[in-house]
């Protein structure tokens, strides 16, 4: 039996949907039926589903058309998908955000693999125009340099940019006007377009932040001129050092960002430790210079973060957010806050109800970068 449902915003220029049945058939009708009439003038979508129906998002964006009459779609596919306040794993899945947005006011992005130069051939004159300050990107995880392009188009477009890496068992489909694969996509938005954003961690740094003094490649070798293994098994305390074979999945190297005003890092695996050497291997390139923290990764960390987070969104919000959208990590969901839709329930709680949609990625981005672990929200005022 299908399951559906849908939220429109304050205004009613946005409204989210949501459909799961036995097939993508039926999961994109019972959507559809949800969604009922697009908000008057409605002109872009956002279309995310659960990585099961990967080989269908060609069709399912193709039926998307004929049935809204809206020509414009972004969206990729995700191991998971969320839509007012629910989550969706697992399973055939398609959530959809539709909203009337000024037809100058955003520009789609074709996949970009390697260079940015096609791209600014094509978008130099708009950027120049219209100065856009905020894109919703998707990224294949596979791509090659995909950080130093996320970083390149932000500071091409000077957009902050939110979104997340394609995560599926299968294929990894984006959408960006057509559907394809690899390379980062997605579509840029000019100031007409209001938005509030928030990162959230899904973890908490133990011991101090410390120097890296020597490494090589992603093995950090030595820290604060000692042993890396050392400072390691110090720092996390001799409890969780009494056997380091169960650390997997809860302790994390963390790289703090120089820049950062709010205290971000970048959350990387622990991929080995050479006692005998003293050096860790990291998920991460690691330069010598390099600011490093170790991190531990649970429930009451993930919850007590998000809720700051919201707050804080909250707090530079100008009354009720018109639509959404959360990318959170596939490590998150289920993984840390529990099978419930708990992650999505904390946001409705401190927010209320409105249209907010996303996936659950393989990777997030925000602004300039790259992370993992974290949950990435950007709220349309």
């Amino acid at each position: 039996m299908a399951e559906s449902g849908a939220l429109s915003g304050p205004d009613g220029a946005f409204r989210a949907a949501y459909g799961a049945g036995d097939g993508w058939q039926d999961s994109l009708q019972a959507c559809l039926d949800a969604l009922a009439t697009p908000p008057e003038g409605a002109n872009l979508g956002l279309v995310y589903t659960t990585d099961v129906l990967a080989d269908h998002l060609s069709d399912i964006v193709a039926r998307l058309r004929a049935a809204t009459g809206i020509q414009d779609w972004l969206g990729t596919v995700g191991t998971g998908v969320s839509a007012c306040g629910l989550e969706l794993h697992d399973r055939p899945a398609v959530v959809l955000l539709v909203g009337a947005v000024p037809a100058e006011a955003f520009r789609i992005i074709e996949p970009v693999s390697e260079s940015l130069g096609a791209f600014e051939a094509q978008h130099g004159r708009w950027i120049a125009e219209r100065s856009p300050y905020f894109g919703i990107v998707h990224g294949d995880p596979r791509t090659a340099g995909l950080a130093d392009l996320v970083a390149g188009l932000s500071a091409l477009s000077a957009s902050f940019l939110v979104g997340g890496l394609s995560a599926s068992r299968g294929e990894m489909w984006q959408v960006a006007g057509e559907v394809a694969q690899g390379g980062l996509s997605g579509a840029l938005f000019a100031p007409d377009i209001k938005v509030v954003t928030g990162l959230t961690q899904g973890c908490t740094p133990i011991g101090p932040r410390r120097v890296v003094t020597k490494a090589e490649s992603n093995v950090v070798k030595t820290i604060d001129e000692r042993p890396a293994a050392e400072v390691f098994i110090e720092d996390i305390g001799e409890l969780l050092a009494r056997d380091l074979r169960r650390i997997g999945g809860y302790v994390y190297v963390a790289f703090p960002i120089a820049e950062s005003d709010t205290g971000d890092y970048l959350v990387r695996n622990l991929t080995g430790i050479d006692t005998q050497e003293g050096w860790l291997g990291v998920g991460h390139h690691v330069v010598a210079g390099d600011r490093i923290q170790f991190c531990r990764r649970d429930h009451n960390a993930a919850v007590k973060d998000l809720k700051r987070m919201l707050t804080d969104v909250k707090r530079r919000s100008d009354g009720a957010p018109r639509a959404g959208l959360y990318y959170a990590c596939v490590a998150r969901g289920p993984n840390l806050f529990g099978s419930q839709s708990e992650e999505l329930k904390l946001i409705r709680d401190e927010l209320g109800d409105f249209p907010l949609v996303g996936f659950f990625a393989n990777g997030e981005i925000s602004h300039d970068r790259l992370y993992g672990y974290t949950g990435v929200l950007a709220l349309i005022l």
